[in-house]
């Protein structure tokens, strides 16, 4: 029997298909390769800038407490206390937007003389406390402003603080120098290792740091009929770190 001259359809279909895709996957083989880019080094680099700044303001807190037996009457003697203060600083120039009422509060005094381990304590009066919280804008008048609260009727100068009224701004200054002393470190790496910085792949923040609240408590009796309080506000430190990482070229 003589064989047959041709390939049967299936036969030579299937031959033909398997060649196309192999020339398919030889062709494309090239371009996948071309497609993966080389490996790009990298430098990564923390840098911290930190500026010092005088305080030109100050937060106090002063209070007045006052006891007495009866809700009504340890109230009304603590209003008009705590009034008189708020007039006093008005009356030495402190505007109204920069006082601000804090600490009120009623409580309950217990004698616990007569009461037992198993028995409530008598109520044996009443204290009133209110506060002011007053921003002096001036540090030349934060001496005399202490002075003044007490001798006006405040019992207690709970603390007072002091502030920078534009940290945002000195802030931005610590950013500037912190990438500054992150790009000086990558620069020096960089041309030790023989390489130039690229671009900038990515910048983050650390964290910043702003001052913190100095506290100072004084009670009425030590500053009341005294000279103007000695205040020192000295400095105070606004920083921040970054990390950023360049590409090398």
């Amino acid at each position: 029997m003589t064989a047959p001259l041709f390939a049967p359809v299936s036969l030579l279909r299937k031959a033909v298909l398997a060649a196309g895709l192999s020339a398919a996957l030889v062709s494309a083989a090239p371009a996948f390769a071309e497609d993966v880019p080389a490996p790009v080094g990298t430098i990564t680099m923390q840098g911290r800038g930190e500026v010092s700044v005088a305080p030109d303001m100050a937060v106090i807190t002063a209070s007045v407490l006052t006891t007495g037996k009866s809700t009504a009457d340890v109230l009304a003697e603590n209003s008009a206390a705590i009034a008189k203060v708020i007039e006093a600083l008005k009356a030495n120039g402190i505007e109204a937007k920069d006082i601000q009422t804090r600490g009120f509060g009623i409580y309950p005094r217990y004698d616990h003389s007569k009461s037992s381990s198993s028995s409530q304590p008598d109520i044996a009066g009443y204290e009133v406390r209110n506060g002011v919280e007053v921003k002096i804008r001036d540090l030349a008048k934060l001496g005399g402003v202490l002075t003044l609260v007490v001798e006006s009727g405040a019992n207690s100068v709970d603390s007072t603080r002091f502030e920078v009224s534009n940290a945002d701004e000195i802030l931005d200054e610590a950013r500037k120098k912190a990438v500054e002393d992150a790009r000086h470190k990558a620069d020096v790496f960089a041309a030790a290792a023989g390489v130039e910085l690229g671009a900038i792949a990515d910048i983050t923040e650390n964290g910043t740091e702003m001052p913190r609240p100095y506290m100072m408590r004084a009670e009425g009796m030590m500053l009341s009929k005294s000279a103007d309080v000695p205040i020192e506000a000295g400095e105070e430190t606004i920083s921040a770190t970054v990390t950023i990482r360049w590409t090398l070229k």
